[in-house]
């Protein structure tokens, strides 16, 4: 399976802000917080076309308590990863030939997940010589061809974990 970078593109502030709309009005006092993650987040980041939206709960009931709403917004949920992930609901939008361009992270807000990837993203848009390094990365390792999209992400997660580190450090969290 091969993965597709592209480069940055400057809509995906925009998409992501009509999520944030879309979710707002359907959920209300349901999300704690809101926020674009992930490659598509950081201006001048190539990535997969895929928006990353970190919807931060008050609880994890509260993430269970959306699931009906989302898959009626045309979310898929997918609790195959829950084994390893338990604190965090996961959704899908996929278009007609299932290719995903959003992934919706549910989890509670102010958590390790929540506060390690808004680290990672804060570092990574404050220090552009690290958000290239990372660019190169996943532009080598696109340029395998994997057995499944695990794979991919697994051959980032040194470099992910070597940053949100230092991310820690820099930020004082």
């Amino acid at each position: 399976m091969k993965i597709e970078i592209v480069p940055y593109n400057p809509d995906w502030p925009e998409k992501f802000n009509e999520i944030k709309g879309l979710f707002y009005s359907t959920f209300g006092d349901k999300i704690a917080g809101l926020e674009h993650i992930g490659s598509t987040s950081v201006p001048g980041l190539g990535a997969k076309p895929i928006i990353d939206v970190l919807l931060g709960v008050k609880s994890l009931k509260d993430a269970e308590d959306i699931i009906p709403a989302m898959e009626h917004l045309g979310y898929e949920y997918v609790f195959k990863y829950e084994d390893i992930m338990p604190e965090r609901r996961y959704f899908v939008k996929y278009l007609d030939d299932r290719t995903s361009i959003q992934h919706i992270h549910s989890v509670e807000i102010n958590s390790d997940f929540w506060l390690r990837h808004l680290l990672f993203r804060d570092y990574l848009r404050e220090h552009p010589p690290v958000r290239d390094e990372y660019f190169e990365l996943k532009k080598k390792l696109a340029g395998i061809d994997w057995d499944d999209k695990m794979g991919y992400t697994d051959a980032k997660t040194d470099f992910i974990r070597e940053i949100e580190k230092k991310a820690s450090v820099y930020f004082g969290k």
